[in-house]
């Protein structure tokens, strides 16, 4: 099953799921089950929507301006030898990548998933915690959560906390909020 990702979602432009322009990709299945996640419909590992390697690279190659691929669940490690050769054919194109993880580096011991910490400029690490909710930081929901440059490509960065969220209307209207969105919008 090397050949194909379970996805549970993408969207082909963001611009709150790390820097630039992004292709986000959430994965579907996650073995860590945090108390409180907004994701629990990418718990299960069924297959969802299930993409071919290297249709998947394609599909996001084919969307010009992007400055990078963001991995989110879900998940991510918990596919990191499927991902293996989708990191590198995006990679190989120019295209950054940030991984979410719900891991500690130092729990990313397998093989598969140091390779997957290898193919990764930015990484935001940490179990999301309810107690330590805080949606004014940036690419984290929980204040435990840290942001790591791990290669040259973002090391200069500057984290401004800011939160972020964007509203999208699709071709027949229907709105998607991604994000955290402040409170007032959230009771429309």
């Amino acid at each position: 099953m090397a050949g194909t990702l379970n996805l549970a979602g993408f969207a082909p432009r963001s611009h709150i799921y790390g820097p630039g322009v992004r292709f986000a990709l959430w994965v579907q299945g996650c073995s860590l089950h945090c108390p409180g996640c907004w994701n629990r419909d990418t718990w299960k590992f069924r297959p969802r929507d299930v993409w071919d390697v290297e249709a998947l690279a394609a599909r996001v190659l084919s969307e010009p301006g992007l400055e990078g691929v963001t991995l989110l669940g879900g998940e991510p490690m918990d596919q990191a030898e499927q991902l293996l050769p989708f990191l590198e054919r995006v990679r190989s194109a120019g295209l950054s990548v940030m991984t979410f993880t719900g891991y500690e580096l130092d729990e990313l011991t397998t093989p598969a998933r140091r390779a997957v910490l290898e193919r990764t400029d930015l990484i935001v690490t940490g179990r999301y915690h309810e107690a330590e909710r805080d949606t004014g930081l940036r690419w984290r929901g929980s204040r435990n959560q840290r942001v790591l440059p791990l290669g040259p490509r973002y090391a200069a960065l500057v984290l401004d906390e800011a939160n972020q969220f964007e509203v999208v209307l699709d071709a027949e209207g229907r709105m998607e909020v991604r994000g955290f969105p402040p409170e007032w919008l959230s009771r429309l």
